[in-house]
Formats: C-alpha cells, sequence, structure tokens
C-alpha cells in the first residue's frame, strides 16, 4: 500500500492496515496524499525498529502521517479468523479492531472532505 504511495500515485489518502513498514530509498518524498499507520504494537513482522524507520522516513520527507501503534495487539488483529492460523502473535483483537476502523473513518472524513 505504502509503495503505491510512494510512486507518486494521485492519492489524497492512504491507509495500511497490517502493512510492512519497509523504508524506501527516498521515494517517500513523491507521496502527495496523507498516510495513517494503523499497527499493533505486539507485531512480529514489524519490530519498534521498523517503526522508527518508518517514521524518519515520513518525517524526512515532510509527508503528513500519523501512526496508531495499538497495545497489546498483534498482527491480523482485524481478521476474526485470524487465531486458526496458530502462529503467535497472530490474533483477533475486537477492541482494536473497532478502534482502527473508527480512526480509518475519521482520516476518510478529514482528507475527502468538500469545502
Amino acid at each position: 500500500m505504502y509503495e503505491l504511495a510512494r510512486s507518486g500515485a494521485d492519492l489524497r489518502g492512504v491507509v495500511g492496515f497490517h502493512s510492512g513498514l519497509s523504508p524506501s530509498s527516498g521515494e517517500a518524498r513523491n507521496i502527495r496524499g496523507k498516510v495513517l499507520v494503523p499497527i499493533g504494537a505486539d507485531d512480529p513482522l514489524v519490530p519498534p525498529e521498523a517503526r522508527l524507520a518508518f517514521e524518519r522516513e515520513m518525517r524526512d520527507a515532510k509527508v503528513d502521517w500519523q501512526m496508531n501503534v495499538y497495545g497489546n495487539t498483534g498482527r491480523s488483529f482485524t481478521n476474526p479468523g485470524a487465531g486458526a492460523m496458530n502462529r503467535p502473535w497472530f490474533f483477533y483483537q475486537p477492541q482494536t479492531d473497532a478502534r482502527s476502523w473508527a480512526e480509518m473513518h475519521r482520516f476518510f472524513d478529514e482528507v475527502f472532505a468538500t469545502g
């Protein structure tokens, strides 16, 4: 998802649930819209160092970005079937699911507001 934004695509906003946060080599300066990152604090595929690198990349490129890090939350927190994967830290978190969806709707209201 963030790769599309980094390509310079004409996007007003980007939200990436369960996305990787691999930094790019300078492409963030091409991002034209706002960025929202809802992520679990305990996501095994996105350690704190990756979050910090992503933050640095967005900050350096002066992107209008937000990151919501949800405590006691791992990977696939919006997927009610995540527990069936039998992988550590892959589980549904209903409270985080509700909070992150509400935040996405607030973000979309901001991004797509007219007037």
